[in-house]
């Protein structure tokens, strides 16, 4: 059973690697046709922008008939027609006009945002995937070379040349190590579970083993100023802020007094009487409290934009101090990890009888911790780089 239980987690990772079919950049334009839930935002504001044209128009023209009769009978019949067209004040169309573009703009900006958050979790799960790759062939090379070892070790037991500790220990590591080739296989399989979700439910395979080339990272105040002029968050916010400014004019605009003409037409006792019917509606109690109610709302969106300025440019700024941080522990770590030539002398070692095997597990473990680390670095190293250059996405 055990045999089977590795056979197929083998089998599983093999079978990423035989598969590769897609780099980074493909993946996300896959994510970015068919991810169900941009195409759900699409949709919902495709709406949304025909209801912000929805309403800008003159209102329905009004046609009205009255037939009355008279009474006594030689008192005469009465027909009444009125035909009119009801509109506000003349300069409020145009205003609702710019209201409109001014939402629709804002509704491109948000899908943008909305879209760019999918993207960099379809990013990140990829370069989750590059990382657990890169581990998987060194935990297949040391199950490997465990059991090799520990066959060697039975043998040695078996013609009264070795020990039974030895066989033990070896027996022990070669667990620990199956366990963790077992869990990364499964996490590999979960990973691409997600990014097929991602993708609409459309099958996906990412088998690379590299990093997408990084970009030249300016200094901080480049970067954060790059990332403020093109973020769509911050552009959102920045709209709202337009948009409560336009709402503000329209309302001003229908406080003023509401139009109505049309034509006339009369008839009584034989006689006809026709003209030019107007009107005029006051606005005095509709549109009570409207201009404070949309000036309360553009203090409300110039002090969430300020408290977004604010937040975002700590949030990249932390974002910013973790890549340094990171880039430098990568640097020591490529300048001085060797784990390969490291274990090949060991092994050396323990084939001469230099060490114990016990000495030999508690170095190959020593190496491989810092190896699995310094793999984890660099996946952190370009998750945060993924992070700085959202904006770009």
């Amino acid at each position: 059973m055990k045999n089977k239980i590795l056979i197929t987690a083998i089998f599983i990772s093999l079978a990423f690697n035989c598969n590769a079919q897609s780099n980074i950049p493909g993946v996300l334009h896959e994510v970015s046709k068919n991810n169900k839930t941009i195409q759900s935002h699409e949709q919902y504001w495709i709406a949304q922008k025909l209801q912000y044209k929805t309403g800008i128009s003159l209102y329905n023209p009004t046609v009205e008939y009255d037939y009355l009769k008279g009474s006594p009978a030689n008192a005469g019949n009465q027909t009444d027609i009125l035909v009119s067209q009801s509109f506000d004040f003349p300069s409020s169309y145009r205003k609702k006009q710019q209201l409109a573009n001014e939402q629709i703009l804002q509704a491109d900006l948000q899908l943008k945002s909305a879209t760019q958050d999918i993207l960099l979790e379809a990013k990140k799960i990829c370069i989750e995937l590059v990382y657990r790759n890169k581990l998987q062939l060194p935990l297949l090379k040391r199950k490997d070379a465990t059991e090799k070892w520990l066959g060697n070790f039975k043998r040695r037991l078996d013609k009264g040349d070795g020990n039974i500790l030895d066989v033990n220990k070896s027996e022990l590591q070669l667990i620990d190590v199956k366990k963790q080739f077992r869990e990364n296989a499964s996490e590999i399989a979960s990973l691409t579970e997600r990014l097929t979700a991602l993708n609409g439910g459309n099958a996906i395979v990412f088998s690379d083993t590299v990093y997408s080339e990084m970009p030249i990272i300016p200094k901080f105040e480049t970067l954060e100023a790059d990332f403020e002029a093109n973020d769509p968050m911050l552009k959102v916010m920045q709209q709202e802020k337009v948009v409560a400014q336009k709402q503000l004019e329209v309302a001003k605009s229908l406080t003023l007094p509401k139009m109505e003409i049309g034509y006339h037409y009369q008839g009584i006792l034989g006689q006809t009487y026709h003209g030019v019917h107007t009107g005029l509606t006051l606005p005095l109690w509709e549109s009570k409290n409207t201009v404070k109610l949309q000036k309360a709302k553009i203090d409300y969106a110039e002090t969430e934009l300020a408290n977004h300025k604010n937040g975002h440019f700590y949030e990249i700024k932390v974002l910013y101090g973790r890549y340094e941080n990171l880039k430098l522990i990568l640097a020591d770590y490529n300048n001085k990890i060797n784990a390969v030539e490291n274990i090949r002398l060991l092994d050396k070692a323990l084939a001469y009888g230099q060490i114990s095997a016990l000495d030999y597990f508690m170095e190959v473990n020593y190496y491989n911790t810092l190896f699995n680390s310094y793999l984890e670095t660099e996946k952190d190293y370009h998750e945060t780089i993924a992070e700085l250059y959202k904006y770009q996405l």
